[in-house]
């Protein structure tokens, strides 16, 4: 059964740092590319960052610099290591893969990461 098990949101102050972790299990991890998404309350779930089994990676534009995106892959974890954090960074952040070979799509429960002072 797969699993992906999100972490360490919280509430953070304008230009604070958080690091989001996604465990996974259930499947062969390191084969797989991984991705952060989020949502920001009444907007459309948006690609933060992805991560390829190569460690190939792609950001959204919004958070090039700030963003660092990271994979473990004898921990079956990928992270997210975010800084300079902006009150528009305010968002449930979510795990997610994609079997490519069967089209499944796996998203974990996700994890809010509010920035306020």
């Amino acid at each position: 059964q797969v699993q992906l098990v999100e972490s360490g949101g919280d509430l953070v102050q304008p230009g604070g740092s958080l690091r989001l972790s996604c465990a996974a299990s259930g499947f062969l991890f390191r084969i797989y590319p991984m991705d952060w998404y989020r949502q920001a309350q009444g907007k459309q779930r948006e690609l933060v960052a992805t991560i390829t089994s190569s460690s190939s990676i792609k950001y959204v534009a919004s958070v090039k610099g700030r963003f660092t995106i990271s994979r473990d892959n004898a921990k079956n974890t990928v992270y997210l290591q975010m800084n300079s954090l902006k009150p528009e960074d305010t968002a449930v952040y979510y795990c997610h893969t994609k079997f490519t070979t069967s089209g499944a799509d796996y998203w974990g429960q996700g994890t809010q990461v509010t920035v306020s002072s």
